[in-house]
């Protein structure tokens, strides 16, 4: 039975990490009501979805690589991610703690940061400025610096780090595609450094015992998060982000019924 719940939280975990509907949410709130939170569990299939990003974008990757001694693009584009990651870190540094320890803890504020994101995403779908970047790999510099302090929003749970770079996008300028994107680029630093700090935390938790589950967790995550990316692209660039907005109210309603207590 373990099996399958690490199966399916791997499978949830994947399916939600890239969409801007809250990974960690949806994990912590699974599990939750199945009785099975381990947070040890949790960063290693975590590490599946930063794998999976990665190996979709690895070209990219080993270009960047292979030309920063000598190309400018490749030089540019890595000056845009890092500088877009460091209000992220900071945050998460002056703030994992209580976060963990306190904002985890609180269904209720899952819920409310659902429905408040949903409604932002709706009124930034209609208000959002016309766009000017259509291409995520040709972001300025200090629109990637906003778009990053937005990210630091998705430290709360339920606000979600791609909800709140993709909104942080498009109100940077970037059309809806290159804001997706631009997300995906921006996971791989992120998820990176979230990992390394993670896996600190909970590496005295990683029980021999558990590998199979992990693994199982790890291996799904890798093909849900795989599988979703190019779709979710493909979607938005012909029906906006709407659809995910209202998932993420109704979503938070009921979470609100299910746990009055909070």
């Amino acid at each position: 039975m373990t099996y399958l719940i690490a199966a399916f939280l791997g499978v949830i975990q994947g399916l939600t990490e890239f969409l801007p509907v809250s990974s960690t949410a949806h994990l912590l709130v699974a599990g939750r009501l199945f009785g099975y939170e381990d947070p040890a569990f949790t960063v290693m299939i975590q590490s599946g979805s930063m794998l999976a990003i990665m190996w979709l974008y690895r070209a990219k990757i080993a270009t960047v690589i292979r030309g920063l001694p000598s190309d400018r693009d490749a030089r540019r584009f890595a000056l845009m991610l890092a500088v877009a990651v460091v209000p992220a870190l900071a945050a998460g540094a002056l703030l994992g703690d209580y976060v963990q320890t306190v904002l985890y803890e609180s269904v209720r504020i899952i819920a409310i940061a659902f429905i408040a994101g949903g409604i932002v995403m709706l009124i930034v779908e209609r208000l959002r400025p016309t766009p000017i970047v259509v291409d995520a790999e040709r972001t300025p510099v200090g629109r990637a610096l906003g778009v990053g302090a937005c990210q630091m929003l998705a430290l709360v749970p339920g606000v979600s780090r791609s909800g709140a770079t993709i909104v942080g996008g498009m109100l940077m300028g970037l059309d809806r595609a290159a804001a997706a994107e631009f997300s995906f680029f921006l996971a791989m630093p992120t998820m990176v450094a979230a990992f390394g700090y993670s896996l600190m935390q909970v590496k005295d938790q990683l029980a021999p015992e558990r590998a199979a589950e992990i693994a199982i967790g790890f291996v799904m995550a890798f093909i849900a998060s795989a599988v979703v990316v190019k779709p979710f692209l493909y979607f938005v660039r012909r029906s906006g982000f709407a659809p995910f907005a209202w998932y993420r109210i109704a979503a938070g309603i009921v979470l609100l019924a299910l746990f009055p207590a909070g």
